[in-house]
């Protein structure tokens, strides 16, 4: 079965993915028009899986509404909240239904959501998920079954370029790769020379970067991050450049440097493509595009 995303990857044109966010509800009219609005605009989209430990639409059911306009979904999976069986199952039903992507991940921590006394799963972890993924492949559960009909998967997972110290997230990544990562994406980068240095020991890798962009929506966002946020690092010069935007211009500038990155990475072939996250204000990625030249 062809793979239009796998496809893209090994091309060797810059990649672009976006995210959606699904509804904390059945109302799917601005997931809905999310997905008609990015998907011709990306290489692929990804669904988030209740992002933030936050239930939420189901990422599954989001890359079913994708496909079927048309799109190429990346399904994100996490560990959190399914036990290796129903992991499993969900790979199943995806590659059946035309789902040929996924993104593998452990999962927030549910404290940090709004189902606290939920009992975090985490059966697996991401690298154990991947190596599921490739063992299906071969026709083979995780018990050991023959599978009567296997599965195949462009199979990524994430890497966090900002992480201090970055000596535990290099060790993860080359995990991620040994059980069969193809492409990662990266958590929110900000500082690009500290990503080329990252990209310098990625590199050793046959392996797809694609930097993660979130963006910026205020200085006070960054600043929030810059305190919260593990693994996030927003440079003063760019909290500054946010800071003295004109009043209203706030969102503007955020796209104007998010546009910049993108405009960079490519123009540099730092890396090979970028992962486009506005979290919640979706339908400005055709303008971030537009400032990076795309």
């Amino acid at each position: 079965m062809a793979n239009p995303f796998r496809e893209a990857l090994n091309s060797g044109k810059f990649v672009i993915t976006g995210e959606v966010g699904p509804p904390k509800g059945s109302n799917l009219a601005e997931l809905g028009h999310h997905i008609d609005l990015l998907r011709d605009r990306v290489d692929a989209l990804n669904v988030t899986d209740n992002q933030s430990s936050v239930m939420r639409y189901p990422s599954l059911a989001g890359c079913l509404l994708i496909k079927e306009g048309g799109g190429e979904p990346i399904l994100q999976m996490t560990c959190r909240d399914r036990n290796r069986m129903a992991l499993q199952s969900d790979l199943l039903f995806a590659y059946s239904r035309g789902i040929n992507n996924v993104l593998c991940l452990t999962g927030d921590s549910v404290p940090v959501g709004d189902h606290r006394e939920a009992k975090g799963v985490f059966d697996l972890d991401s690298v154990q998920l991947l190596r599921a993924v490739r063992l299906m492949e071969e026709g083979k559960d995780l018990g050991g079954n023959d599978l009567d009909g296997a599965i195949q998967f462009c199979a990524g997972a994430i890497v966090t370029p900002e992480a201090n110290p970055l000596e535990p997230q290099l060790i993860k990544f080359e995990k991620k790769v040994v059980a069969g990562a193809e492409f990662f994406q990266t958590q929110a980068i900000y500082d690009i020379d500290n990503f080329k240095r990252f990209m310098e020991v990625a590199r050793r890798f046959d392996v797809k970067i694609l930097a993660g962009i979130v963006l910026l929506v205020s200085a006070g966002m960054a600043r929030y991050m810059n305190r919260n946020v593990p693994g996030i690092s927003v440079p003063e010069q760019l909290i500054e450049e946010m800071a003295s935007a004109e009043k209203g211009k706030a969102l503007e500038t955020g796209i104007g440097i998010a546009g910049r990155m993108i405009r960079q990475l490519k123009e540099e072939a730092i890396c090979d493509g970028v992962h486009i996250m506005a979290i919640g204000r979706e339908s400005v990625v055709p303008d971030i595009l537009a400032a990076a030249g795309m």
